[in-house]
């Protein structure tokens, strides 16, 4: 076999390793955190994520992230979520996201010190009718329902959406 004809056959199989390699991951839409300034998230602070969607035809997951310090007080989040479809309709809700147990520690993914928390909101968005059926931009608001003000140990906090598979 001639250099020349292996050359095609090399491309072809570098393709197919990247398509492969690129099947395994999920597409990930829009994700975006915010730092919060000396690691607190006072209660007049609320973050704004806008993200455009294109595709009505699929089906999404929305997740929340949070990312705090092993010294966080709580094992849970209260939070008020509000969001604001492409015709301006907006839809509010209050949740109580757990974070972790007195038995089990964090639920969170951990290093040293810091928690990552990516917790589902599907059962809330569907509650609520927030389908994603619309084209257009659609804003998410997150605002700390907690006590303490600000909650201390808070390091970011931010919004993941991605088509599912």
């Amino acid at each position: 076999m001639s250099s020349t004809s292996r050359c095609p056959l090399t491309a072809f199989l570098w393709v197919i390793i990247l398509c492969m390699i690129g099947g395994c991951t999920p597409l990930s839409l829009y994700e975006r955190s915010v730092s919060l300034p000396q690691q607190q998230w006072k209660s007049d602070h609320v973050p704004v994520f806008d993200f455009t969607l294109g595709d009505t035809t699929a089906s999404y997951n929305v997740s929340l992230i949070f990312r705090h310090r092993d010294r966080y007080h709580y094992n849970n989040i209260w939070l008020r979520i509000s969001v604001t479809d492409p015709q301006t309709k907006t839809y509010t809700f209050d949740t109580d996201l757990l974070l972790g147990t007195n038995e089990s520690g964090w639920l969170g993914t951990g290093m040293d010190d810091i928690y990552e928390h990516r917790i589902s909101l599907q059962k809330e968005l569907l509650a609520k009718g927030i389908s994603f059926r619309q084209a257009g931009t659609y804003r998410f608001s997150i605002e700390q329902l907690m006590r303490e003000d600000p909650l201390e140990e808070v390091m970011n906090i931010g919004i993941r959406v991605e088509k599912k598979p």
